[in-house]
């Protein structure tokens, strides 16, 4: 079990503490506090020290303002490497130095002694307790932090001037202001703020015995701020890799670049865009090591492995670098880069029922791409086609989320091996999987409805590319408003049958009340309304053609295009000989 030190701490308590030799680490982002926050905490503070506005009516040996926690571990180097607080703990340290500023020239008694003691929060003392102001209690390494160094200048020399432009020099400024209004209001109370920051203020340190469980910890309490995520740790790890190549500051360009990309193209629930990014990349080297072990181990714990050797090697960002612009291009449906034919099977992958796609084409392109970052184009589309074809049909008898897992791994390997991708351990049985089609119910929320629906789109060569970025929603072709309103003896089984259904723009937007097929066609064609504007008809060259040649739509035609999705969703996986 870890071992925890907790205790609650007053901020003298914490700060002065000899112990006390903070570091906010290299993966840790930038400061990111504003005035508003700090307003808030400005004005939370004074009405604690300050009850109904009268200095009286505060209980020094009572009152308390909880500030959070600080979670932390030891690092190698005996210092408390920040995992939580790093926002409060930076104000907090810059809210002690303005008032350090503000009474540093005031001699009397009172003030001198709160002078010693704000003094010793934010320098280390020596044995007898004097502080010396080249040695700050805090540091910070933040990689991709531009302005640290203007916050440790604020912390040893108290003052900014008109070039210091960072977050930093913000938060000063405004409590300077806030200070000095502080003391022509409420002059006779001047001393008593700082005093109940400093001693009646709470803080909770977490002092955990790793990384680990100070992440772990971190992730527990952190309801409300952004939490770290893998690829804070793995920035670290690279920065101080290319920190010792002397090349610190193009790594941070670099990884800026990498990061704007990711934010654009991948979209988590969970952690940062970044990590979609190693967990690509994640699969090649997971290739590479002949893994086909189907439990997928953390994304941290596969980096971290001899001490994050897989970070310390050049190509690693090369090859990130070379994922994520490939992953910009596919996402972009980039022209210059993939033919039509290539960008309509990426289109109806993006409709897969799970994202393994994306893991074997990362595999097959990092192992496959040129000096340029080009792929052979039949190759690819052939592997494309053929991965298609198998997840789809994958998905009918092994509907389970992790059970692609089987037999795609093995096919990774195959991949950075130079062999054919082709399933043939775990080929699929015709029969069965007809069997399971034909009874199989195609509710607008199951995924695979979607993805056969984006299949059947292009099947037809002479349909065009759209764009990605299009909204689709599933359309009855025959509307269930009709079945409704005609009491119509149609089986209701049938009016989510695969035949019925097809995608279509959610700017087409035909109301309910239109239920007859000849009323829809009007939509699908799209039209020009009473007023003169101009409504958009669908991009679905199947529902154009529908349009144009039907000219009704019932339970026979239904019965008529299930059966020809069905055959040719067969006859496709036949073709790409994925069957037993």
């Amino acid at each position: 079990m870890s071992k925890l030190n907790i205790d609650q701490q007053t901020v003298r308590e914490l700060f002065e503490n000899k112990k006390s030799d903070f570091l906010i680490p290299d993966y840790q982002r930038p400061y990111a506090w504003s005035e508003e926050e700090c307003g808030t905490l400005w004005d939370d503070i004074f009405l604690f020290a300050f009850p109904n506005e009268n200095c009286d009516d505060f209980d020094e040996n009572n009152d308390e303002y909880f500030l959070g926690p600080i979670v932390t571990f030891k690092n190698n180097s005996d210092k408390l490497e920040i995992i939580d607080g790093q926002q409060r703990l930076t104000t907090l340290m810059i809210l002690l130095r303005a008032f350090y500023s503000r009474f540093e020239n005031i001699k009397d008694n009172r003030t001198k002694k709160i002078l010693e003691d704000i003094a010793k929060c934010i320098w280390k003392t020596d044995e007898f307790g004097t502080p010396n102001k080249n040695k700050l209690k805090i540091n910070s390494e933040v990689a991709t932090d531009d302005d640290k160094e203007e916050f440790l200048h604020i912390l040893k020399e108290g003052s900014v001037n008109n070039s210091h432009k960072s977050k930093y020099a913000t938060v000063f400024r405004f409590f300077q202001n806030k200070i000095d209004i502080f003391v022509k209001e409420y002059p006779t109370y001047t001393p008593y703020l700082p005093v109940r920051i400093l001693n009646n203020c709470i803080l909770l340190p977490i002092e955990a015995e790793s990384q680990d469980t100070a992440l772990r910890i971190f992730s527990t309490l952190n309801d409300r701020g952004k939490p770290l995520s893998d690829t804070d740790i793995f920035k670290a790890q690279l920065y101080k890799f290319y920190s010792l190549r002397d090349e610190k500051e193009v790594f941070i360009d670099r990884w800026k670049k990498l990061e704007e990309i990711c934010d654009d193209i991948f979209r988590v629930s969970s952690g940062s865009p970044m990590d979609e990014l190693f967990t690509r990349y994640m699969y090649y080297e997971r290739a590479k090591q002949g893994n086909k072990n189907t439990t997928t181990e953390a994304l941290r714990k596969f980096y971290e492995k001899d001490k994050y050797a897989l970070l310390k090697k050049e190509e690693t960002l090369n090859n990130l670098e070379s994922l994520a612009n490939f992953w910009n291009d596919v996402e972009n449906q980039n022209e210059n880069v993939f033919s039509q034919r290539i960008l309509k099977k990426l289109f109806v992958l993006h409709y897969a029922p799970n994202s393994m796609w994306t893991y074997l084409v990362s595999v097959y392109f990092l192992h496959y791409k040129d000096k340029d970052c080009m792929l052979n184009e039949d190759n690819f589309y052939l592997f494309l086609d053929k991965i298609t074809a198998y997840i789809l049909g994958y998905a009918f008898v092994n509907p389970g989320v992790n059970a692609l897992r089987t037999p795609a791994y093995p096919e990774m390997i195959k991949i950075v091996n130079n062999l054919p991708v082709d399933f043939s351990k775990n080929k699929i049985e015709k029969n069965r999987l007809r069997k399971i089609i034909e009874d199989y119910s195609f509710t607008n929320v199951k995924p695979i409805t979607k993805s056969i629906l984006a299949w059947w789109m292009y099947y037809k060569k002479e349909q065009d590319l759209i764009n990605l970025e299009t909204r689709f929603e599933i359309e009855h072709i025959y509307a269930k408003k009709r079945q409704e309103v005609e009491s119509s003896s149609i089986d209701k089984k049938k009016l989510d049958a695969i035949g019925n259904k097809a995608f279509l723009e959610k700017y087409v937007n035909i109301r309910a009340a239109d239920y007859r097929f000849s009323d829809k066609k009007r939509y699908y064609r799209g039209f020009t309304s009473n007023n003169g504007k101009e409504k958009k008809g669908t991009q679905n060259k199947e529902l154009l053609d529908l349009a144009d040649i039907t000219l009704d739509f019932n339970e026979n035609n239904i019965d008529d295009r299930t059966n020809v999705i069905i055959t040719n969703f067969i006859k496709y996986l036949d073709e790409n000989n994925l069957f037993e």
